[in-house]
């Protein structure tokens, strides 16, 4: 989503690989433990400012999430189906219904 919305991605020295990656909620402060399988992350600086920083990896600070202030758009770098916490991020789903509800009533 970063990239088709304009960003960049850039290489990790270490990919984040396995469960027990805490991720921070920019809005509530809350840590969650994630699951997560992939080398790259997102420049945040790239973004535009129609998006806005959920998420961020708490070992290493690298945005893990983030979402567009004024469309019905979000995204995360971790797995929140695969459930380390073991239910931590189940309301990321939920969120994903709320929005395609909104949108089928517009």
């Amino acid at each position: 989503m970063a990239l088709a919305s304009g960003g960049k991605t850039y290489k990790l020295k270490y990919g984040h690989r396995g469960q027990n990656q805490p991720c921070q909620d920019t809005r509530t402060k809350r840590c969650y433990i994630t699951s997560q399988n992939h080398g790259f992350a997102v420049k945040e600086k790239t973004l535009s400012k129609d998006w806005k920083p959920w998420f961020y990896n708490v070992n290493d600070g690298t945005l893990e999430g983030f979402y567009h202030v004024k469309k019905p758009f979000f995204a995360v770098q971790f797995h929140p189906e695969a459930g380390p916490g073991p239910m931590d991020t189940e309301f990321l789903f939920e969120d994903f219904l709320k929005l395609c509800q909104k949108l089928k009533k517009h």
